[in-house]
């Protein structure tokens, strides 16, 4: 549906207004329609609106982010995985786990990569050489267990 501006926001191009919304709610997620409603020149219905659209068009997602430390996950890792042959059916199994929270398929010296929480060193073990190394296609693994979280950020606003 085209927006005021003419560019059609369900195919990735954004208004101003939009735009301004979205960097209104990395600032803060639970930010009030009003409060935004009024640094963006909105009703607050209309702010309502626009935000319902964004989310039902895969835009953006409003959820809560926890440090994996703080609520039973005491290992992260990020898998670099080599493999042949299609990578979807591959990136599709991983997108299954529940301790994976991000796949993509790269260019460069791994096809996928995918970051991982586990509870523990064995159940990081579990899910590498049971889970992953087991998946069709899968030919070999890297792991980068994180030491020590430094930056983790969700606010990189909108172009």
């Amino acid at each position: 549906m085209p927006s005021r501006s003419g560019k059609n926001e369900h195919n990735g191009l954004l208004d101003d207004t939009s735009k301004a919304i979205i960097e209104q709610l990395q600032q803060d997620g639970r930010r009030a329609y009003g409060a935004i409603g009024k640094a963006v020149g909105l009703s607050e219905a209309a702010v309502r609106q626009r935000v319902q659209k964004l989310i039902d068009n895969g835009v953006i997602q409003i959820v809560a982010v926890t440090d994996p430390t703080e609520v039973g996950f005491a290992r992260q890792a990020m898998i670099g995985i080599k493999a042949t042959g299609d990578l979807e059916p591959i990136s599709d199994a991983l997108a299954e786990m529940d301790e994976v929270d991000y796949v993509v398929i790269t260019a460069g010296s791994f096809d996928l990569i995918a970051e991982v929480v586990c509870e523990s060193d064995e159940h990081l073990l579990e899910v590498l050489t049971k889970r992953i190394r087991s998946i069709p296609g899968v030919v070999s693994t890297e792991s980068f267990v994180y030491l020590r979280l430094r930056k983790q950020t969700y606010s990189w606003g909108v172009r």
